[in-house]
């Protein structure tokens, strides 16, 4: 039997989230049943799922969010991104403490933060993150009509979204804020998880090279004699083009979604996007300097040995920063 090294707290995540501690598994298949089916002793021989099976990610996904979250009813289509909620929710609760940080240090809650997540996806994690912790408000937009139908259908299958959650649908691929921000319209964040590869072929890789780490950590052989990923592995780590890719990817995504923030600077208070990589950062920071932001901050974050981050910016001083909290959520 392999001696179990596993730690029982998950390094690096926000204090508050609520996915610090390794997983009851006891608990979580109590909430939903269905998750027994894929629960088996890993080789710590500690109770865990097969995290290449994307059946078993979503069956846990929606255990997770039943218990942690209030959520009945949560699906998503095949091929659409399943994400890992205790990352989703750290960057919610960065963007909390973002927010407290320009208001003597109290979170604001309530449906007063008005929070635009752009790309938002089938899932609709980080609203109901948002929403259930801080009860925010959220407008998500995206570019997949599909997508969009199966966050309403989540939406409308849990009591308390529908008062909380608008959803729009950006016609026009080639913009990010416009249209989605109407007229005398103000928001408190922005957030968003950016399309990172730059072609199918760099997506496909990225799937392999996850699998393959997966593998790994399961003791499992790898290197030159190693199988191409399963088309069913491919899944957990799949999504629609528009959620993985696009033409120079997310360093040309974010220089747009810069370039748009200082157009609509006035309206929003915190503009803030994930960076996967951190060899996009010198491109970021030069985009913000073409732009005048007036301050610039990198948030990082953590789960276990995988560092991420996000890049916040505001167009608006330390006095417009203080009246802007005053007024809305005083």
């Amino acid at each position: 039997m392999t001696q179990r090294s596993s730690p029982d707290e998950k390094s690096g995540l926000h204090p508050r989230n609520r996915h610090r501690q390794r997983y009851d598994f006891a608990l979580l298949v109590k909430v939903h049943p269905a998750l027994a089916a894929f629960v088996r002793l890993n080789h710590y021989q500690d109770a865990s799922i097969d995290f290449a099976d994307p059946q078993a990610v979503k069956t846990l996904n929606q255990a997770l969010l039943k218990q942690y979250y209030g959520i009945a009813e949560w699906d998503i289509p095949p091929q659409f991104l399943c994400p890992p909620i205790p990352g989703r929710a750290d960057y919610v609760h960065c963007l909390a403490d973002l927010l407290a940080a320009g208001n003597d240090g109290k979170i604001p809650y309530g449906g007063n933060v008005r929070v635009l997540d752009i790309g938002t996806g089938a899932n609709l994690v980080y609203p109901i993150i948002g929403q259930r912790e801080y009860g925010w408000h959220f407008v998500g937009t995206d570019i997949n009509a599909e997508a969009l139908e199966n966050a309403q259908g989540i939406v409308a299958a849990n009591p308390g979204l529908a008062e909380a959650v608008e959803l729009r649908l950006q016609r026009n691929a080639g913009v990010i804020f416009s249209g989605m921000m109407q007229e005398y319209e103000r928001f408190d964040l922005t957030m968003c998880n950016p399309p990172f590869h730059a072609s199918q072929a760099a997506a496909m890789a990225g799937t392999q090279r996850k699998w393959q780490n997966l593998e790994r950590s399961r003791g499992k052989p790898s290197g030159k004699g190693m199988k191409p990923a399963r088309a069913g592995n491919k899944l957990n780590f799949g999504g629609q083009a528009a959620e993985l890719y696009c033409e120079g990817g997310e360093e040309v995504f974010i220089g747009r979604m810069v370039k748009e923030s200082a157009t609509v600077g006035a309206e929003c208070l915190w503009f803030t996007t994930l960076v996967s990589k951190a060899v996009t950062l010198p491109a970021v920071y030069r985009s913000l300097r073409a732009v005048d932001a007036y301050t610039v901050k990198t948030i990082a974050m953590a789960q276990g040995q995988k560092k991420s981050r996000f890049v916040a910016w505001t167009f608006h001083d330390k006095a417009s920063q203080r009246v802007w909290s005053r007024q809305r959520w005083q």
